[in-house]
This record gives C-alpha cells, structure tokens and sequence, in this order.
C-alpha cells in the first residue's frame, strides 16, 4: 500500500509507478488479451511494473529531445492497454498536460473539445493523425506529434522511435503539488463536455483515498471494465488485465469474456460500469456460472440498480460489491457498498427516498444547500439546509478539482471560494440523513419546477422501476419553468414489451395505479412507453432525458395545453 510519507514526497504522479517498480519489479503490471492459441486458450501480452516503469522513462526522454517541455498541451489518443498507460506515464514524467477525450462521445464533440484546448502535439493512432491532417489549418499549433503505431504520410516519430531513445541525463519533470498534469473532459451527458484541470497532487491523493477505502493492496489483480482506472492500479501495484471488448461501447460487452479474464488471472477486483455488470450479472444467472476469486467489485458512472446488485453477490459469492460516487471533477467523494443498500437503503429507495450514495472518504467534507441556478461567488453567500431537506450538493477536499481548463464561465458556474480553499457544486439534489450519507435524487438541471413545487427525477423513477415489466424511467417536465407538466416514460425489458395496444393500455393503467399510491407521484398524469432510451455512450447508464423530453412533446402536443 503506498505508505502516507512517500506519498508526500512525490508530488510527480508519474513517479508512483516508479516506486512501485522497485518493490515488486517482476510483477506483471499489464496483461491485454490477445489471441487465441491452437487450444483456444486466450494469450495475454503482458509488461512488469519495472519494465513498465523503464518504458515510460524511456517515451518520457523521448519526448523531451522532440521539444516537449513542462506544460506543453498533448492530447492522448490510443486505443486502452500498455501503450496507452506507458504513454499516460511518460506524458506525467515529461511534465506535459495529458488531455484525455473518450472516443465515445462522438466525432463532433471530440472534435469541439479540441477546439477547446488547443492541443500542441497529438500522441494517437494513425487514423487521428490522418483526420488531424485532413483537418487542415484547424490544428495548425500541433508541432509535436507522435503515432502510436505506423506513420502514414505525416511527420514526427512513432512510439517505437522514442523507445530507442539514449535516456542520458534526462530527469523527470519535479512537479510541485499544484503543477498541472491533465485536462479530462467530462462526459457530456448533462450539457457540452467540458475540461477539467487535474493538478499532480490530486491524482495522488485519489490514488490514497481509492486505497485506503477499499483497502486494495499490491499484487491485487484488476479486470478492466473503465481503461483510467488502470491508471490508478499502475500507481498501486495492482495488475491491470484488460479483456476484450469496446471500452467506448461498454453495453456490448461479451460477458464471456470478462468471466475468462477473471479465470485466467484469478483476479481479486474488477472495476466497470452499471451496464458491463447488467449484462454480466443476468448471464451468469442464466448460465449457472460465478466468480470466485473476486473480493472486491466496483461500479460507477451511474446509480447501480439493486437488480444488477443482486445478480452480482450471486455471482461474484465471495466479493462485496462497491459503488463510489463522484463526478469527473471530484473523485472519489463518497462509497456504499451493496450489503448496505440491500439490507437497509433499496427499501427506502423504492418508495421515493432517493438513491443513497453512503459515507464521505476521508478528508471530504460536504454541504447540502439551497437550489439556485445563479453563481455563488463565496461560502459565505450559501444557505445551508438541515439534514433531511432536498438541496444540492457542494463538496471540499484534497481530490476536489479548482477550475476548468476549457471555461471561465463554467468555473464561475461551479466553484465557490472558501479563502484558499474551492468547494464544487456537484450539480446533484438530494438530501443528508442523521448517518451523514448522501441521498442522491437527481441531476439540479433535470428537476421538474411545476405549478405545485419542485420534483425530482430520482425519486419518482424509482416508484415506477419498481414494477416487473419495466427496465427503466425517466420523469421529464413539458412547458415552461414553473409550469411544467410532469410526464413518466417507461423502457420495458426486452421480452416484456407489450405487443398489442391493448396490453400497452393495461401496462399504462398499472403505472397509474402505482403511481396512485405515493404522494410524490399522485399528480402524474401522462405515461409513454419508449423502445430504447437514450443513454450516454461512456457508462451507457446516464439517462439523456432532454432528448426524452424533446420526444415526449411530439407525442403529447396535441394533449398537453398550450
């Protein structure tokens, strides 16, 4: 485990898989499924924790004789395994600014992001540097450029070029604590992605807070289902196994070959996304098959349903399964684990109590305050709420980012100044209990404002989830603010679609007699039935309900009043 005194005196994040290194040299730090042998048994390309740390050094150096210096803006594009975390690792050892976009956002925005931070070099794979030159005049500030695997008809070194370069005297960047290290953009699922600044000593004290927590320990072993957690496991020693699958695509998955994976290594954790443990859960339930080795699961991204948190306790017996919250601009902030939403939270949830999110990490502190859409330049200009109380949520801490590299205007909009210190406005309403935990009940920008008060996604959603033919809901509100009505859309399972209208009637009326039930949902009046919402491509959990809403007054137009 990284010991509290080395970790203060490394402020070089790229430095930890250094030390790393020279306590376990020979362990495997990445194995990235491969081929299949004559047998059918999966190959694994795999590097160790020194040789890892050797590479980097090397690209790092590398890098430095390019012209790469201290602050230079390098936008990251490689496909997840050991090139991508040798490159991620150089790229902090040369004191560049990794600018990390997920592919799955679509071409148009990683196209605006980049528009954003004007990248000065590119380390991708040829078909980025193709577009790149296509793109003309528009990354004409691009001068230092390298490609990740084989060069076409642009300049500058491969990735294997650099790996022969003579280190020499070459020393790593001595990054002080508040030295910047990469531009991270956020999802896009509630607005325009945006670029998040993350400063050395942030990633580092993630790299505490996610290890002490989960008490996760050198020569644990990984399977991959979110590639930058690897990042994290490089830094603690843990072996990353990456399985086959389309990271940008995490639905998709073949839950097949995350049990393999899990086989192959024996692996003791693995990390993914609410929907990879969706498909991964209901398979092992159909097929009768489990993974014991695992002690620990993680999910994250999205609230994880207790459905997925069921099938997953079956099928990883000897694990507990956690749920950290957090947003890409403070990570990690708070954890639960399934035993406690399954023995004493999911109740409350299904009955309109929100999603509880659990305990603070350590060193976090947070706030439930009142809802205002309007900037809050200073502490003092917020209103506390008493436990209990729906607000939204502000939190401070070591792992909180201070500004966006990308928008003056979003900083203004989310950091609120404390002195010296910042709190982020997570952007989330919920409430405190009398335990300190946090009760998630939506996204501020998705709360409905009606004729009769506030309502919030989270709750309500839940009443309806509750009901054995639907997957999922989305509560959206038509027409002007203050006036919105509220409208409940359904996705059913897959096989419990209705396929006559007259079924579709008797789903509808059922809905309504649940509804009936609870105070919260009383008022609601209208119901649609959707094949297939929208979600977001990374987690593929973060419901997009202002394109439900845009589809729900097509449908209601000629209902709705005026």
């Amino acid at each position: 485990m990284l010991e509290a005194n080395a970790a203060d005196t490394i402020f070089n994040v790229g430095l930890l898989l250094d030390e790393v290194a020279t306590k376990q040299p020979d362990g495997i730090a990445i194995a990235v499924a491969g081929k299949r042998d004559a047998s059918g048994k999966r190959k694994y390309d795999t590097i160790t924790f020194a040789d890892l740390a050797k590479d980097s050094t090397v690209i790092a150096a590398g890098l430095a004789k390019m012209g790469v210096t201290p602050g230079t803006r390098m936008a990251l594009m490689v496909r997840p395994g050991i090139d991508f975390v040798s490159l991620v690792f150089a790229l902090y050892k040369v004191g560049a600014v990794s600018i990390l976009i997920d592919p799955g956002m679509g071409k148009k925005n990683v196209l605006s992001c980049l528009d954003q931070v004007k990248p000065q070099g590119f380390v991708a794979i040829p078909i980025v540097h193709a577009i790149r030159k296509l793109c003309g005049r528009r990354y004409r500030d691009s001068k230092w450029n390298v490609t990740a695997g084989r060069r076409w008809f642009w300049g500058g070194p491969t990735v294997d070029e650099l790996r022969q370069t003579d280190v020499g005297d070459f020393q790593p960047f001595a990054a002080e604590a508040d030295d910047q290290a990469a531009i991270i953009f956020t999802s896009g699922s509630t607005g325009p992605p945006k670029g998040v600044e993350f400063r050395h000593e942030g990633f580092r004290r993630q790299v505490q807070f996610i290890q002490q927590r989960y008490d996760i320990q050198p020569g644990d072993v990984d399977v991959q289902g979110f590639p930058l957690f690897g990042l994290f496991n490089s830094a603690m020693g843990v072996t990353s196994v990456i399985p086959e699958m389309d990271f940008s695509r995490p639905a998709t998955v073949d839950p097949r070959n995350i049990l393999e994976a899990v086989d192959d290594w024996n692996a003791t954790q693995s990390f993914a996304s609410p929907a990879v443990w969706n498909s991964v859960g209901q398979f092992c339930e159909r097929e009768g098959l489990w993974m014991p080795s695992l002690k620990r699961v993680l999910s994250a991204g999205a609230p994880v349903p207790p459905h997925v948190l069921k099938r997953m306790k079956k099928a990883a017996p000897n694990a507990e399964m956690y749920t950290p919250y957090g947003a890409t601009e403070a990570l990690p902030v708070a954890s639960i684990s399934a035993t406690e939403v399954l023995e004493e939270t999911s109740a409350k949830s299904s009955e309109g109590g929100g999603t509880c999110v659990g305990t603070r990490f350590n060193s976090i502190d947070w706030q439930v305050i009142a809802i205002t859409d309007e900037a809050i330049e200073s502490v003092d200009q917020v209103q506390p709420l008493p436990r209990g109380e729906i607000g939204e949520l502000i939190v401070h801490g070591p792992v909180i980012t201070r500004r966006y590299a990308t928008s003056e205007e979003a900083t203004r909009r989310s950091k609120i100044y404390d002195g010296d210190a910042v709190w982020h406005r997570m952007g989330d309403v919920g409430y405190l209990d009398e335990q300190d935990r946090f009760w998630f009940c939506g996204r501020k920008s998705h709360r409905l404002q009606t004729a009769e008060g506030a309502m919030y996604t989270i709750p309500v959603e839940a009443i309806f989830n509750t009901h054995e033919k639907i997957f999922r809901s989305a509560l959206v509100g038509i027409g002007e603010l203050g006036q919105q009505v509220p409208v409940v859309i359904v996705q059913p399972w897959p096989r419990m679609y209705p396929d006559t209208p007259e079924e579709i009637d008797t789903l509808l009326d059922e809905l309504r007699e649940i509804g009936n039930k609870s105070q919260l949902t009383q008022r609601i009046e209208h119901f649609l039935l959707h094949p297939n919402f929208p979600v977001d491509v990374r987690h593929n959990s973060k419901i997009f309900r202002e394109k439900l809403t845009l589809w729900a007054e097509d449908r209601l137009d000629s209902v709705l009043p005026r």
